[in-house]
């Protein structure tokens, strides 16, 4: 199969035909279902529920993993679909991982059976939305000092106290998976959203992941049944893990982000004329799509490497860290670039790499800020935690 302009590495010739057939499944999904659309649902801060259950049915929600009603897809096929979500939109793609990376992968990692066959079928078809409650007002990169706190009632059941903020999807899910201090040190629980004194209050007036939800949450006095706590999860490794789910994801989403950025500059650089001829034409314009191009192909080995490593069951934190922090910055500098030859129309809505842009604002935050990765990272090479 000859290199398309856009690969000139050929790398579709390192994909199944099992697997493109399924990047390209979702490829038509984005282009019929969200490109219509994300323009408007941006502006307003509009985040689209009636297509999730769409989602659920294409096998997007939870589909790298397996039984209870899940798609069970490979790591590198669950890649290709948040590539090209994140096309579409981060925020799109960021629910995709909230649902499935985070909330489902919890449940699907550290539940009793009675949870996994109560929760997962409902969430794989997009009958149930999850979110994933973590991070905290005052602990943000530092989960080891949350204080939310569950601690045991006279009942044999569990009072949940503290507060979480950014947490995706929140004001919309009907389950919330909660990380909360106890005395037994961190564990997990299934939060319905309906429980009195919880609060979930969304953050408005946003810059960034406009066509998406994040919220506020208040624990007030929420009181559980002891089967709401997730009996496999015990200390931070149960958020970490599935955080790592959520980080690999982003490998390839940002190349997505890049990738439409790329296509939308390199096709409005061929029509634009200035001076009498294409933007395309001159030097300096030529030098920066094909930078652009370069940081796409090595960004997108990355990912298609880093998938084969998941599958094969070695893929290491570390080298999640290393194609995160790559990837969300080299696709933040790509977005920007294409905006600069796209000129004044480049802060519209009408094109796509500035929102990209802004939304990847979000995504380098987010699952590990770039300091963290590359904290983690200098750990690695020098054998010297850097953290505190």
């Amino acid at each position: 199969m000859p290199a398309t302009t856009s690969d000139i590495l050929n790398l579709d010739g390192l994909l199944s035909a099992a697997e493109l057939e399924l990047r390209d499944t979702v490829r038509t999904f984005v282009r019929e279902r969200i490109r219509p659309y994300i323009k408007d649902w941006y502006e307003s801060a509009h985040f689209p529920l009636e297509i999730v259950e769409q989602m659920g049915a294409f096998g997007l929600l939870g589909m790298h993993l397996t039984g209870y009603g899940c798609p069970g897809r490979s790591s590198v096929e669950y890649g290709l679909a948040a590539m090209e979500l994140e096309a579409g939109d981060s925020g799109l793609r960021t629910f995709v991982s909230v649902q499935g990376s985070l909330a489902m992968s919890s449940i699907h990692k550290w539940g009793s059976e009675e949870q996994k066959n109560q929760y997962l079928p409902e969430m794989a078809a997009g009958r149930l939305i999850g979110c994933f409650g973590l991070t905290e007002p005052t602990a943000g990169s530092d989960p080891s000092s949350m204080a939310t706190t569950a601690r045991r009632d006279h009942t044999g059941g569990w009072i949940l106290e503290g507060s979480k903020r950014w947490i995706g999807l929140a004001s919309v899910a009907q389950i919330a998976i909660i990380w909360a201090m106890t005395d037994e040190g961190v564990r997990g629980f299934i939060v319905p959203t309906d429980t009195p004194g919880f609060t979930a209050t969304p953050i408005e007036a946003k810059l960034s992941m406009r066509a998406s939800i994040q919220c506020d949450i208040l624990l007030d006095d929420v009181r559980l049944p002891d089967n709401a706590l997730l009996p496999g999860a015990r200390g931070l490794s149960g958020p970490f893990a599935c955080l790592n789910e959520a980080r690999y994801g982003i490998i390839w989403g940002a190349m997505g982000a890049a990738r439409d950025s790329y296509e939308v500059a390199l096709a409005y650089s061929l029509e634009r004329m200035q001076f009498d001829k294409p933007l395309a034409a001159y030097q300096i314009t030529q030098v920066k799509l094909v930078n652009m191009l370069l940081e796409i192909q090595k960004g997108t080995l990355l990912a298609i490497h880093t998938g084969r490593l998941k599958d094969a069951d070695v893929l290491e934190p570390v080298q999640i860290s290393l194609g995160k922090l790559n990837n969300v910055r080299e696709a933040l500098k790509i977005c920007r670039e294409a905006r600069s030859i796209l000129g004044g129309n480049g802060i519209t809505l009408d094109y796509s790499p500035l929102r990209h842009a802004n939304n990847l604002e979000s995504v380098r935050t987010y699952e590990g800020t770039d300091e963290v990765h590359t904290l983690i990272l200098g750990s690695h090479v020098t054998g010297i935690p850097a953290f505190r």
